[in-house]
């Protein structure tokens, strides 16, 4: 791990920091004496209520978006960034098959973008760049590292995988310090919504409270709970589940090294979504098989095998291992449902335009 500099301020510059990841790593970068810079989309900085006020002054907003290069020609001049954490993406992947193109053109081609400007305007900055554990697809090996096979299955992968290996590009031809940190599932009460845990603490709130048809809608614009029953797809699938808080940890631990790496940031814990329905429902006494039921309706069209992170992988190159079981997470992002639930009107999580 390389020093950190004791005579000056580091200065971090976080894309999508309005994001659930976002916004945990530019409070982590803030605890550690970071100057840190945001760069966002207009509309997700006037909707973003994640931080507690004292730590939302200390964050220099940069109105902006990637698709823009003279958007991150400024921001890139205006903060001089020692580290760059490129957070923004479209995020969901049952999305990404509306429109294929669009999802290229935000998590592929804008993070090329960035890379070739801090090339110019910073070259000796560090950029760290979210990859997916969704670039494996059904995977070759049991588990997954940084050298297991790509196979994606979706048009979200398939774009993080042109970003992930046009790093690796980059930094090969130009020397570019550019470290890919494959994120597998991470989770917490900042995620949007529409999230799948975040469906199922939903889900397991509205049961605790005794709401029968949910205000929330779904991606099939249906309420999210219906009759008491929460639909999901395939709940055998099996996924490396982790909490968000944590995996920020391991993303600054990337660009302390002395060279870049790539890495898993996982937990090695495998779990169904089953499981995560069980822990959900369990956490306020009650059996998720009553109010969860599986729909064929909302599969996908391909779906992702099961994926688990070799945790020997960051442990060996990090230092670093994931704490929090899924039921302590599980448990508190239904609370936090509940609570939301009990307000008069419930406002929706903000957590925007990141991974």
């Amino acid at each position: 791990m390389k020093k950190m500099e004791q005579h000056r301020q580091r200065t971090a510059l976080i894309t999508g920091i309005t994001g659930q990841v976002g916004s945990y790593l530019a409070s982590h970068l803030l605890r550690a004496g970071y100057r840190v810079f945001g760069f966002a989309r207009q509309e997700s900085w006037a909707g973003c209520r994640v931080w507690p006020e004292e730590e939302k002054g200390q964050i220099q907003p940069l109105p902006g978006d990637l698709s823009e290069g003279q958007d991150i020609a400024i921001a890139l001049s205006q903060s001089r960034p020692d580290e760059i954490y490129n957070l923004a993406s479209e995020s969901r992947p049952s999305r990404s098959w509306r429109n294929p193109a669009r999802t290229l053109a935000i998590n592929g081609e804008s993070a090329v973008r960035l890379f070739e400007a801090a090339r110019s305007i910073v070259p000796e900055a560090r950029i760290f760049q979210a990859s997916s554990s969704e670039m494996f697809g059904s995977p070759l090996e049991s588990v997954q590292s940084s050298s297991t096979p790509f196979r994606p299955s979706n048009p979200y992968a398939a774009s993080k995988v042109y970003a992930h290996q046009m790093a690796g590009i980059l930094r090969t031809a130009y020397g570019m310090y550019i470290s890919c940190g494959i994120l597998f599932n991470h989770e917490s009460e900042r995620r949007p919504v529409h999230f799948l845990t975040q469906k199922i603490a939903h889900g397991a709130a509205c049961a605790a409270l005794g709401i029968a048809d949910s205000k929330r809608l779904n991606e099939k614009g249906r309420p999210m709970v219906e009759g008491g029953q929460l639909r999901l797809g395939d709940l055998s699938i099996r996924r490396d589940w982790g909490h968000a808080p944590e995996y920020v940890e391991a993303m600054h631990l990337m660009l302390q090294r002395d060279a870049p790496v790539d890495c898993v940031i996982g937990t090695g814990v495998s779990s169904s979504i089953a499981d995560l329905c069980s822990a959900a429902y369990s956490s306020v006494g009650l059996d998720w098989q009553e109010h969860v039921k599986s729909d064929r309706g909302f599969r996908r069209p391909l779906e992702t095998g099961n994926t688990v992170a070799d945790a020997s992988e960051p442990a060996r190159l990090l230092g670093w291992a994931a704490k929090k079981p899924v039921s302590a997470w599980m448990g508190e992002m239904v609370q936090c449902q509940i609570r939301h639930l009990s307000l008069p009107r419930p406002p929706e999580p903000s957590g925007l335009g990141g991974v």
